[in-house]
Formats: structure tokens, C-alpha cells, sequence
């Protein structure tokens, strides 16, 4: 099938705009990702394995694919039900609801942990309370897993919205006609409609999670075996001028994310889905 091109650029113009398109994707893309896994290997594989085998980097590969289990379920649940609300009904403060969806992309990661700090720090408003009772958010697997929530918070939302948007409601109402009720429309009519969206989004909160670094940086205090997350420790080896264990933690972050994106990838081939909506 021989595709036709929606402009009217001449073929050198196309070809020009190709090159310099591909050589700014490879200049700022493709070789400084290359450059993390040839710096990860360059010591030999067994350094490479050492690095990642390490108790306190198993510690942090361990404590980041916690942090995500909890904040993905979370955010996956929020963003099908704000999707449902705010797609199917018409109400009062709706547009509120949505500029709060994105609140997390236009606050800094790093004011965000902040904000925890100031809530629930030993100082914070509700630091006292929680000493009193014994129970630790900040610099604590509990912060960890708050920050990265709360970051990750719009991304499965932000992809379902304009999809279910795009679907309108036809659907559910022939459904009601019919008889069927809230959560057999959901299961039988919504979700069949949605799912590969709702598997993009999940895709992108998941990788998100991953790979924060601000909000957990403030809220983790950095203590090793405990709350450093995967990218914190690579800060801390790279400070420590581990280079090769570094790069090495490093190239395996690479490898979730180029894995996440792979699927994503193979989901849109699959499904014709293409993403609209979520951030980067």
C-alpha cells in the first residue's frame, strides 16, 4: 500500500525535514542511551552483574518495583473512575475536578515532596500526631510510595478521557435500555472499549513510577537498604565515583523503560490505538 503525503512539500523539502528530524532523535535519543549501556559494559559483564547483584542495589531494584506496585493499582483505579465521572455526567465542578487531574504535571516533582515534608514531617502539621502514634511516612517506604503516587497521579486518567470522550455514550444508554445496571454496563460495555487505553496508560504510569526521582529524592532522606529507590542510588554510586556500577543500574532503568515502551509499541500495532492525551 503506497502512502500519500497530506502536504504539498516538494520531495527534496520531505527528505531535508526527515534527516534533521532523525538526526536531533539520534543526537539527543538514540546516543546518549546508547552511551548508558556502553559505559554499563565497558568494565565486562561480570561488573555489570556485580553492580546489579549488590545487596544495597537489590535493596533499591526491590524498594522501586514496590513503590510502582502500589502506586500503578492506585492510579489505575482513580483514573477509571475519574475517566467514568467526568465523560459520562454533566455536574458542577467538573472543570475543577479536571485541572486537579493535572495538577501533578504542572507542580514540580521536587515542590511536591516538599509539600509532604511540610504535612508529614516530624515538624509537619501532622508530624506530632503520628509520633504520638508511632507511624513514619517521611524517610519511610510510606513517603516513598505517597510521592510516586501522587506524580504518576494523571497519567492513566489523562489517556482514558479524551478516548471515552471520543466513544460517547450510546453504548451504556442502549444498555440501560436493555435493563442493565451500573456495574454490568461497566464489565460488559465500558471496560471491552477502553481496555487497550487503559493498558497504554498503565504502560505510562508504570514507567513514570519507575523513574522518579524528585518528589522521592525529598521524602526518601536517602538511607540506604531502606528508602533508596533505583534512581536515587545511581545519584548516590555516581557522587561516589562508581562509575561502572553506575551505569550499570542505569542501563538496567533504561532496559524497564525501553521494555514499557516496547509493549506500548506492540499494543498500538495490535490495536491501532494511538495515544492522545497523556503527558510526557
Amino acid at each position: 500500500m503506497a502512502y500519500r503525503s497530506s502536504t504539498n512539500e516538494s520531495l527534496p523539502v520531505r527528505i531535508v525535514l526527515i534527516v534533521v528530524a532523525v538526526l536531533i532523535l539520534s543526537l539527543f535519543l538514540l546516543l546518549p542511551l546508547a552511551a548508558v549501556f556502553i559505559e554499563a559494559f565497558r568494565n565486562g559483564y561480570d561488573v555489570f552483574i556485580a553492580a546489579l547483584t549488590d545487596p544495597v542495589a537489590m535493596s533499591a531494584i526491590k524498594l522501586t518495583l514496590f513503590a510502582a506496585a502500589i502506586a500503578v493499582p492506585l492510579n489505575t483505579i482513580f483514573g477509571v473512575s475519574a475517566a467514568w465521572i467526568v465523560t459520562k455526567f454533566r455536574f458542577k465542578g467538573r472543570s475543577f475536578l479536571l485541572a486537579m487531574i493535572d495538577l501533578p504535571f504542572a507542580v514540580s516533582p521536587v515542590i511536591a515532596g516538599l509539600v509532604f515534608v511540610l504535612l508529614f514531617g516530624a515538624r509537619g502539621w501532622f508530624g506530632p500526631w503520628l509520633g504520638e502514634h508511632n507511624l513514619k511516612i517521611i524517610f519511610a517506604v510510606p513517603g516513598i510510595a505517597l510521592a510516586t503516587t501522587f506524580v504518576t497521579f494523571p497519567f492513566v486518567a489523562r489517556e482514558l478521557i479524551p478516548l471515552m470522550e471520543t466513544q460517547g455514550s450510546d453504548q451504556e444508554e442502549a444498555a440501560v435500555t436493555l435493563g442493565a445496571r451500573g456495574w454490568t454496563i461497566f464489565w460488559r460495555v465500558t471496560l471491552p472499549n477502553i481496555k487497550w487505553g487503559l493498558l497504554y496508560g498503565v504502560l505510562l504510569c508504570n514507567a513514570r513510577a519507575m523513574g522518579e526521582f524528585g518528589a522521592v529524592s525529598v521524602v526518601s532522606g536517602h538511607i540506604r537498604n531502606k528508602t533508596n529507590t533505583l534512581p536515587l542510588h545511581i545519584e548516590i554510586l555516581f557522587n561516589e565515583y562508581h562509575s561502572s556500577a553506575a551505569f550499570a543500574c542505569a542501563a538496567l532503568l533504561a532496559l524497564l523503560a525501553l521494555v514499557t515502551m516496547a509493549i506500548k509499541s506492540l499494543v498500538e500495532h495490535f490495536t491501532g490505538h494511538q495515544a492522545g492525551g497523556a503527558a510526557k
